[in-house]
């Protein structure tokens, strides 16, 4: 047995990704942000969807053409196969705790 909120690293200088089950046709990970965003230029196009949820902390994810949307502890958003976004904001004084679900 283990715990989502178990084995935090403390420096998270580099978001941290971590898959928890992976097969064929789903990868659930655990994300950890502190005040990361994607790169300005370029978006995220995913070939599977993705379904994340906010655990701890809050963050702020533009979908394009789309309005953007701040999720919240206990947020959750499912982003189509080719729905392109990208990470716009994480709070930067708290480790923001993600559950992403590709599948």
């Amino acid at each position: 047995m283990k715990n989502i909120f178990e084995d935090i690293p403390d420096d998270v200088s580099a978001e941290v990704f971590e898959n928890l089950v992976e097969n064929q046709n789903v990868t659930i990970e655990r994300i950890i942000s502190e005040g990361h965003s994607s790169p300005d230029s370029g978006w995220y196009d995913q070939e599977k969807n993705e379904w994340v949820l906010v655990l701890q902390g809050e963050a702020i994810i533009s979908l394009y053409n789309e309005s953007s949307v701040h999720l919240k502890e206990g947020d959750y958003l499912n982003i189509k196969a080719h729905q392109k976004h990208k990470v716009a904001w994480t709070a930067p004084d708290i480790k923001t705790i993600w559950l992403a679900v590709h599948y």
